[in-house]
């Protein structure tokens, strides 16, 4: 619907639209200027009471004469508002929407439309480092839960025209704002049309769970195939970082983290600690989180194999074998430890902070010593165990950490059912499951392994110096 020129009929389909009057925080303040009627439409909570103050002391100085031939709002905005973030908008929906975003709405007697203020001051918590993406060198920010704010560490890297942030709005009833974020000139331009007719496509009710829904709704994820498709990333360098190779970044107001498309399995290779220390050291450090964390995958597989075939081994392997015995499988116990590293990390995560790090410690001695004494566990589970787990915390991405996890669960069982045919099956089904994913383009999860380009993928394999990029 359109807005009149009559501030009393504006008012009327304002309430039609607005629950003025039921809702505690939609406030209204009706005031003249001028010898002219004016209604202010504000969210308790939002607004910045002192650019406020001013903005009205301002136009209750406005005189008759002032005011006299005002033809439209962008005239009396060229006269009047010397506050920059303002617009003018004609339409019912399009003023609910930027009411309900924290703006703030004039409506002037005599003038059609409605004048659109950002006066917002953001209830927002402080820049801070990120708890998962720590680093030994390098910026202490992290992104928050202000889209705005999130925008301003990006561009405060990149100060490039070429850099835009596109603002979309999702959901029926959240109208969750969502921006898309590239550099025009290195981003190929058909991932950013699939990315921007996906993200205008979406139709829910809401962003409850902010990434996780604009995620779901994106990728066609099938069930058996757990590895993710996105990467995420609470750093603001290291998303400035992925801009500048091509790649897109999805950003969701209420959500402190950057989501990066598309993604390959190689781009989880590399993490910001790589790139603040020398090219030697940061390629020693990306060579043993990679090799450690892959290691992971089939040391339990592999001992499993070896305690299976005891009478097999040579006697230089003997140590594979178990040093006490125990009523309960092997297997079981492995499988048994995976939960109990789950239930630790979910007990740590739920557990104030001072008591945090404590629980963890002395729930992991605790239930090891007792598991071991009682007969349930031996020795070497808990200590193959132990290793996965703590190197598994060398990856910063939990969705790839879990993935890891449950094919380390599949070769577990096919190894125990069918031996070593069982382990060389799982290890010939991971590589197919991995090389059938799709990005969110729809591009191959291997590049650039499949289709082969060197020049990308030494990229990934080792850090190179800066000077060599250049060239």
């Amino acid at each position: 619907m359109i807005l009149k020129e009559s501030l009393a009929e504006n008012k009327t389909i304002m309430a039609d639209v607005l629950p003025v009057g039921k809702s505690n925080d939609l406030l209204t303040r009706d005031f003249s200027f001028g010898g002219r009627s004016a209604t202010l439409y504000y969210l308790d909570g939002f607004l910045n009471d002192v650019v406020m103050e001013r903005m009205v002391s301002r136009l209750l100085n406005i005189t008759p004469k002032q005011i006299e031939g005002t033809t439209d709002l962008w005239d009396f905005v060229r006269k009047f508002i010397t506050y920059t973030e303002v617009d003018v908008y004609p339409k019912t929906d399009d003023v609910v929407t930027q009411l309900l975003a924290g703006k703030s709405v004039f409506l002037v007697d005599g003038l059609a439309g409605a004048l659109v203020l950002d006066l917002r001051d953001y209830p927002a918590r402080s820049v801070q480092e990120p708890e998962k993406e720590r680093v030994m060198r390098g910026s202490r920010d992290g992104f928050v839960e202000t889209l705005i704010f999130n925008c301003a560490l990006i561009r405060r890297r990149i100060r490039d025209p070429q850099l835009i942030v596109e603002m979309h709005s999702v959901g029926s009833r959240s109208r969750s704002d969502v921006a898309i974020v590239y550099i025009d000139d290195l981003v190929k331009q058909d991932d950013l049309s699939i990315v921007r007719s996906k993200i205008d496509g979406i139709t829910v009710d809401a962003l409850t769970l902010n990434m996780e829904s604009i995620a779901e709704c994106l990728i066609h994820q099938r069930w058996y195939n757990p590895f993710p498709k996105t990467r995420y990333t609470e750093r603001p360098d290291a998303a400035s970082a992925a801009l500048l190779e091509g790649n897109i970044l999805i950003l969701v107001d209420n959500a402190p983290a950057a989501m990066i498309v598309p993604t390959s399995v190689f781009d989880f290779l590399q993490e910001p600690n790589d790139y603040y220390f020398p090219p030697l050291v940061g390629t020693y450090i990306r060579w043993i989180r990679n090799l450690v964390f892959w290691i992971t995958l089939v040391l339990s597989p592999l001992w499993l194999l070896a305690v299976e075939n005891a009478d097999r081994l040579p006697e230089s392997l003997s140590f594979l074998n178990l040093s006490t015995q125990s009523a309960v499988p092997v297997i079981l116990q492995l499988l048994l430890l995976e939960g109990v590293i789950d239930v630790l990390r979910l007990a740590s995560v739920n557990t104030p902070n001072m008591l945090g790090n404590s629980l963890s410690i002395i729930g992991a001695l605790l239930l090891g010593e007792f598991a071991v004494k009682s007969g349930w566990m031996v020795p070497d589970t808990i200590l193959y165990m132990s290793f996965i787990a703590i190197a598994s915390f060398t990856q910063p991405s939990m969705e790839l950490g879990y993935a890891f996890k449950f094919m380390r669960i599949m070769l577990l069982l096919l190894t125990y059912f069918f031996g070593i045919w069982g382990l060389v099956a799982g290890l010939i089904i991971i590589p197919i499951i991995i090389a059938t994913n799709k990005t969110v383009t729809g591009k191959g999860y291997l590049y650039p392994l499949i289709p082969f380009n060197w020049k990308a993928l030494k990229t990934h394999l080792y850090r190179h110096h800066l000077r060599n990029k250049r060239k």
